[in-house]
């Protein structure tokens, strides 16, 4: 699931763009690529792009009623483990329940995000 360089990406899909740019310099510290969306039509561009993703990072709720849900559900299609990330947890209980992915709260430390991540892939950062 790495290109022929061996780069390995990770898409991050966050609305926030501190913590998307935190998530960014977390991922490329560990080796990786990371491909950054704001929005679910922004990952799955990412998702049809020659760029093969490894392992997802998605936010729950990505502000004017929009979910993650799309770009989870299309991930699992592919076989392309992810976790979630969010901070909205009583908002978005349902959405959580429904999707099979390991869930870390906001706020987290970037570092072990992206580790945690990594880990769903057999890969270990630093």
């Amino acid at each position: 699931m790495c290109d022929s360089e061996g780069s390995c990406h990770v898409l991050l899909l966050e609305d926030e763009p501190m913590i998307l740019m935190d998530l960014e310099f977390a991922a490329e510290a560990c080796g990786c690529n990371a491909l950054c969306a704001t929005s679910v039509k922004q990952a799955m561009k990412h998702l049809d792009s020659e760029r093969p993703v490894r392992v997802g990072i998605l936010d729950v709720n990505l502000g004017e009623g929009q979910t993650c849900e799309p770009v989870a559900r299309e991930l699992e299609r592919r076989g392309i483990p992810y976790i979630l990330h969010s901070g909205d947890l009583d908002r978005q209980n349902e959405t959580v329940r429904s999707l099979n992915a390991q869930l870390i709260p906001k706020p987290a430390n970037a570092n072990h995000v992206i580790s945690t991540a990594m880990e769903c892939v057999g890969r270990k950062c630093g």
